[in-house]
């Protein structure tokens, strides 16, 4: 009989294999996890972001599967493809959270749940399925919601989407046990709504430094796959090409750019706008701008080396409360960063460190000032880019960060539990 330390509940709205921003963090996590004990269940619908129809009829084979060397069980569980409707979206959050709270009341012996924020009635649900398994509730703040849909303008305050989003975010803060948030801002934003102090913590996405490297331009694959001129200057820009990412302000930089014949911007991503972007790159005839599908995992770091410099782009009002992850990407491969962002956390950390340059979230001329800035000074640009990777090295590296997810469920259950920490049996 194998003995455990501690039993952490999933509910995943995503799980692997499927291949999104941020992925990685999760797979970092749970293996920390692994090595220091614990077991985990994951409860999770049958995967759809980032993998292949083939593979998607693979998993639905797939009821049930171990991964970390077995700490780690994970039960799926079958569910209708999301697309990109957003009403069919919700309604497949909705109905996933719905099988989970079930599926999740009837797991045997849970010491803890670990919970994030995607999708937003994920932490309400989770908040609710405490309350009746009577166990510690840890919550991962990656989006502040309602807060990014009034910042993306798809509600207003004081409308309907936002008191439904203002009351699961009361519910789930209330009876959360421990807030883990990204940033100090996202502290800042939850301290205000009356989170106390003592029940956040602060942890930054972090990046795999051993993962993601820099890439020589002429070992990096990705130039002789999508031919790729390998004597150009290259902005890059990897993730989500969604709403709220001002990738239509980026292609007007482009075009405004032309006459700089060896600046090229690449887009690596996939998202609701990717249709759209890709029209409007052919009907302008933009030329100077290359869209490339998402990269799998074990070429991210030809993904993030791929750029002179790397971009995080969105509109303004978006990242108030916002650090991108794909951040400390472009610093661990060893690039500058380019940052038309709003003014915030993300601002000190680039400039203050000498990782990049920063402009103004929706001001074109300042990015097309950055642009040049590096085109015209590349030993700088190369400067900045070592800068940010040594930043990466000692204060954003994977196994601290991890280790502080492993210490804080450590101490909530111990804290929850008069006797001590109860040893369960794997099932």
């Amino acid at each position: 009989m194998n003995i455990v330390t501690m039993k952490i509940l999933f509910l995943p709205a995503y799980f692997y294999p499927e291949s999104e921003p941020g992925s990685h963090l999760a797979d970092n996590r749970n293996e920390a996890f692994a090595r220091a004990g614990f077991e985990m269940v994951v409860i999770a619908p049958d995967p759809v972001r980032g993998i292949s129809e083939e593979q998607r009829k693979e998993y639905r084979k797939k009821r049930k599967e171990r991964l970390h060397g077995g700490a780690l069980l994970v039960y799926r569980f079958p569910m209708f493809s999301e697309g990109k409707n957003l009403l069919i979206r919700a309604l497949r959050y909705t109905l996933c959270s719905t099988v989970q709270f079930f599926k999740g009341w009837n797991a045997k012996n849970i010491d803890a749940l670990f919970i994030s924020s995607t999708p937003p009635i994920q932490g309400a649900m989770a908040a609710l399925l405490k309350i009746v398994k009577r166990v510690p509730l840890v919550y991962c703040l990656q989006d502040i919601f309602p807060d990014s849909m009034v910042s993306a303008g798809l509600t207003k305050n004081g409308s309907l989407i936002w008191k439904a989003g203002r009351t699961m975010e009361r519910f789930t803060y209330r009876h959360a046990n421990k807030i883990i948030v990204i940033s100090q801002d996202f502290k800042q934003n939850i301290m205000a709504k009356g989170v106390p102090e003592d029940k956040i913590e602060v942890i930054y996405n972090w990046v795999d430094e051993q993962a993601v490297t820099p890439i020589n331009r002429a070992d990096n694959k990705l130039f002789d796959k999508y031919g790729l001129h390998p004597s150009h200057f290259y902005i890059a820009y990897c993730g989500n090409i969604g709403h709220t990412q001002n990738l239509e302000m980026l292609l007007e930089v482009a075009k405004d750019m032309t006459a700089f014949e060896t600046i090229r911007f690449v887009l690596i991503g996939d998202g609701a706008c990717k249709n759209k972007i890709q029209s409007l790159i052919a009907e302008q005839n933009i030329k100077n701008v290359t869209l490339l599908p998402f990269q799998p995992y074990k070429d991210i770091s030809h993904v993030f080396s791929l750029g002179d410099a790397g971009l995080i782009i969105s509109k303004p009002g978006v990242g108030m409360n916002s650090v991108p992850s794909k951040t400390w990407s472009i610093m661990s491969a060893q690039r500058a960063v380019i940052a038309s962002f709003d003014e915030n956390e993300l601002k000190h950390i680039i400039t203050g460190n000498r990782c990049g340059l920063f402009a103004k979230a929706g001001n074109k001329e300042a990015l097309i000032g950055a642009v040049l800035t590096l085109f015209h000074n590349r030993e700088e640009c190369r400067c900045l880019g070592v800068n940010a990777r040594n930043y990466i090295l000692k204060n954003l590296n994977r196994d601290e960060s991890t280790q502080r997810y492993v210490r804080i469920m450590q101490q909530i259950t111990s804290s929850t539990k008069s006797t001590g920490i109860t040893h369960h049996p794997i099932d």
